[in-house]
């Protein structure tokens, strides 16, 4: 076998730049997240050492759904600029911006962020439905903008994230609708739909067993090549680890839309994220090619945030 040596990207992380030790102490105290706070540079840094990761996607967290631990443009944009050897960024845009119209110019939002070296959107985690025309006039502007959106699909009882009910109709819409607009999806609700026995009750859980077929997530991968995914959080890795002999072949059709991410936020999260491991197993194995291991591990987001 050759040399399967390489520096993953992550497409998904979460960072705060706390300005002291007393500021990041008061964080950890906060009500939302008594047991936890947000990872620093340096915590990245040193997680990417040990994860063989070159650089990651600091996707801040712009609307009032996550108000308690939100992550404005300004920060996210300072942190990127200070570390511009660890990280990529997205800006976050939110529908209801600016008019709260669904005729509102969103692309004058888009395009600031994007001068400055945005490379897409995201994490979208406000709690709106797909088929809102807030919602629809987003996509729209970031069509028009040339900017990728990555989203976090919740459902109505979620307490954050674009929803959408079993089968994912809405976002089926919004694909069609959008042809040029590249979606990257993620969250629980969103992998559950690996499977063609997703049910309401157990979608924005971690369901177990074999993956049975029918699953809307690889039709509408399918059918939408605009549809993309990251591999993220216990939701992306128990997706890919549940039934892997269902997954080798998941990985290799779909090689080219799918990113390795973590998706960490606090530095206790490190030890958790074993994706990495899966999927070298697998390319030593031959369960996956070189070919799809190296497009999922680094290339497809280079592709995708280089333009190469």
């Amino acid at each position: 076998m050759k040399d399967i040596t390489i520096k993953r990207i992550d497409m998904h992380v979460h960072v705060r730049m706390y300005l002291s030790e007393l500021e990041r102490e008061t964080a950890m105290t906060r009500p939302a997240r008594p047991d936890q706070t947000y990872a620093t540079p340096e915590d990245i840094r040193k997680a990417y050492e040990q994860l063989d990761i070159e650089k990651g996607v600091l996707l801040p967290g712009v609307s009032p759904e996550g108000g308690d631990y939100s992550i404005s443009n300004e920060e996210t944009f300072r942190i990127a600029t200070k570390y511009p050897d660890l990280f990529y960024w997205f800006c976050g845009i939110d529908p209801r911006w600016g008019s709260n119209r669904p005729d509102t110019d969103l692309s004058y939002f888009i395009n600031h962020w994007k001068a400055l070296g945005a490379k897409g959107i995201g994490e979208m985690t406000c709690k709106m439905p797909f088929d809102d025309p807030k919602v629809q006039n987003l996509f729209y502007h970031a069509e028009k903008c040339d900017m990728p959106v990555l989203f976090h699909i919740g459902t109505d009882r979620c307490a954050y994230g674009f929803y959408d009910s079993v089968g994912l109709p809405q976002l089926e819409r919004a694909l069609k609708r959008f042809p040029h607009l590249t979606f990257i999806g993620h969250s629980a609700p969103f992998w559950a739909e690996i499977s063609g026995d997703c049910q309401e009750e157990t979608r924005n859980q971690y369901p177990n067993g074999p993956v049975t077929e029918g699953g809307r997530i690889g039709r509408l991968m399918r059918e939408y090549p605009n549809l993309s995914a990251d591999l993220s959080a216990n939701s992306g890795f128990n997706a890919i680890t549940r039934d892997p002999e269902f997954s080798y072949g998941f990985l290799e059709e779909f090689q080219d839309r799918l990113f390795y991410a973590t998706d960490i936020c606090a530095p206790v999260q490190y030890g958790f994220f074993k994706l990495a491991d899966f999927l070298l197993d697998a390319v030593r194995n031959e369960r996956i090619s070189q070919d799809a291991y190296r497009k999922i591990s680094r290339s497809n987001a280079l592709k995708l945030l280089e333009r190469k």
